[in-house]
Parts: structure tokens; C-alpha cells; sequence
């Protein structure tokens, strides 16, 4: 347990430590979506649309242990019963098509995954402005955020139209 970094943050470390675990869950169920989605996509550019998201992935499996290493330095433990990643996510579902060869709405329903995942970004580092105490965890979530942009927009220009 990191003594220094919970007295650091003070009275709201448990605050955070739940919203750390609401985002592990969301990274677990996207990695899950993701990786079921490349091996499952079918037609002519399956092969490119299953690269993006296997790339997406491995990043959402990166996240998953940037947030468990945080949670653990900060007293908390990551979530351990899979049963509860849904109930405790704040993007639980990611709606993947009836077709494995309707690419677009994969592509679809990963942007919308995506955006789900922004603002959920966004609003951890809005809460850390607001305390104001704890520059390692503003560096994390920024940095999970930032690839999270990086793979809305990779998707968006795969889709190659506005959506």
C-alpha cells in the first residue's frame, strides 16, 4: 500500500481508487470486444479492420495494467471478479453487429466505444484538477486519453466518413 501517495491525495483516495477500477473495467471489456471482433470480421477489408482493432486491443490490455499498478500504489485493489466488470463499468457494452461483414458497424460501434472512453478520460482529469494532488495519476490517465484519441481517430479514418 502506498502510504505516501494516500496521504497525498488525502480524504478521497477511495474516490479515486473506484473511479480507477470503473476504468479498468470499461479497458477489460473493450480488450474483450476488440479481440473477439478481429478474430470474427469477414469480407474484403476484414484483414485491415481486424489489424486496427487487435493494435486497439493490445493498447486497451496496456491500459488494463496501468490502471491496476496505479489502483495497487494506491491501497486499492483492481477488481478480481469478472462478474463485476459490467455492473462496474462506466461503457459496459459495445453493440458489435448481427454480421461480422458489416465492417462499418464494427467500426461503428468501436468509435462509439471510443468516445465512451474520452469522456470517461476526460472526466478523471477534471476530478484530479479539482483535488489538485496527484500528479502521478494526472499523468497516467492522460496518457491512456491520449491513445484513446488515437484509436478514435484511426477508426474514424478507416470508416472514412463522418460519423
Amino acid at each position: 500500500m502506498g502510504k505516501k501517495s494516500r496521504e497525498i491525495i488525502g480524504d478521497r483516495v477511495d474516490e479515486l481508487i473506484m473511479l480507477l477500477n470503473r476504468a479498468y473495467a470499461d479497458e477489460w471489456i473493450a480488450y474483450f470486444y476488440y479481440t473477439h471482433a478481429a478474430r470474427m470480421a469477414q469480407g474484403l477489408n476484414a484483414p485491415s479492420v481486424a489489424d486496427a482493432l487487435e493494435k486497439a486491443a493490445k493498447d486497451e490490455l496496456e491500459h488494463i495494467n496501468e490502471l491496476a499498478e496505479r489502483i495497487v500504489q494506491l491501497g486499492g485493489e483492481p477488481i478480481r471478479d469478472f462478474t463485476k466488470l459490467v455492473p462496474e463499468s462506466n461503457c459496459p457494452y459495445v453493440k458489435l453487429p448481427g454480421s461480422w461483414s458489416d465492417l462499418k458497424a464494427i467500426l461503428k460501434a468501436v468509435i462509439d466505444a471510443e468516445r465512451c472512453a474520452i469522456d470517461v478520460y476526460s472526466n478523471i482529469l477534471k476530478w484530479l484538477k479539482d483535488i489538485g494532488k496527484d500528479p502521478v495519476t494526472w499523468h497516467v490517465i492522460r496518457h491512456i486519453m491520449s491513445e484513446e484519441i488515437e484509436h478514435e481517430d484511426m477508426f474514424e479514418t478507416i470508416l472514412g466518413e463522418d460519423y
